[in-house]
């Protein structure tokens, strides 16, 4: 069809609708970020004295620059990345042996080790705090971790994301690797491969577009992860970029127009993990949906 036959078709009233419904939702999700950003742009006095629905008098960036200063933002990065990095790695690296291996391999129990592994995103973190803490309380690392033990180290939030996220990991994968013609592996294992050499160099680079996809959820949720850093970090050098924006909290004063400029700071990594692995990323959600 033509594209002077395409203008010359009516527009249907449902199709303006969806139109403005989409339109009005990416606004909605939009809109709180907007104000964020509008916030940081302007400094606290001003929307002290004139509140924050108001026409700025001033707009600059000197909450970005003071925030970044004042959290001390780049140690914190650096402290993320050296437990992002690795759970990331050893996550995808685990989670793509075990799907291999289930769904590759015909026997009794793939499914149920499949399922073992599943369901353990199914136990509340929240179960495990004391079991856990007392367990990393107890396991000494002398010369490996800088305070001795498991707890209080990078290590030790690098394997209990490992623990956590290998399960969601393994189901995606396994799903997708059962897509692959079994006749690449049973080719390779007629010319004499062997079981690593199928995993590394034939299935592996294959699910490229599903461990991309993965890599960015992970990169996102682990970097965003707060709550395993308060249980099992207690040194504030050594916490993640999460708990950088408490620095800009004061005992009897709070900025809100720093914090909010702050945050936006945070949020930058996430952005640039999501932009570079993005076509990936999409296609990776995207797998299987034209099979038929």
């Amino acid at each position: 069809m033509s594209t002077l036959a395409l203008r010359d078709r009516p527009i249907r009233p449902a199709r303006v609708l969806l139109h403005l419904f989409l339109a009005g939702t990416a606004l909605a999700w939009l809109a709180p970020l907007l104000w964020v950003f509008y916030a940081a742009l302007r400094p606290y006095s001003e929307t002290s004295a004139k509140g924050y629905v108001s026409w700025p008098d001033k707009l600059g960036l000197d909450n970005f620059t003071n925030a970044f200063q004042q959290s001390d933002m780049l140690h914190y990065f650096g402290n993320t990345l050296l437990i992002a990095v690795p759970a990331v790695l050893l996550t995808l690296f685990l989670s793509s042996m075990v799907a291999f291996y289930v769904s590759r391999f015909d026997f009794r129990l793939n499914l149920a080790l499949l399922l073992v592994f599943t369901a353990g995103n199914l136990l509340p973190q929240q179960v495990i705090i004391t079991p856990l803490y007392r367990l990393y309380l107890l396991i000494d690392l002398p010369g490996v971790t800088a305070s001795g033990k498991l707890y209080d180290s990078a290590l030790g939030l690098v394997l209990i994301h490992v623990a956590f996220q290998s399960g969601f990991c393994a189901f995606v994968l396994a799903n997708y690797m059962r897509m692959l013609p079994h006749e690449l592996t049973e080719a390779a294992l007629v010319d004499g491969a062997s079981v690593w050499r199928m995993y590394w160099q034939i299935v592996l680079p294959l699910c490229r577009p599903a461990m991309a996809a993965l890599a960015t959820l992970l990169s996102i949720w682990i970097y965003n992860d707060f709550f395993w850093a308060i249980v099992l970090i207690s040194t504030g050098e050594n916490m993640p970029i999460t708990s950088a924006l408490n620095n800009l909290s004061g005992q009897y004063f709070t900025d809100p127009n720093l914090i909010a400029a702050g945050a936006l700071l945070t949020a930058i990594p996430t952005l640039i993990v999501y932009f570079v692995l993005q076509r990936q990323f999409v296609s990776g959600l995207t797998l299987g949906a034209n099979k038929g």
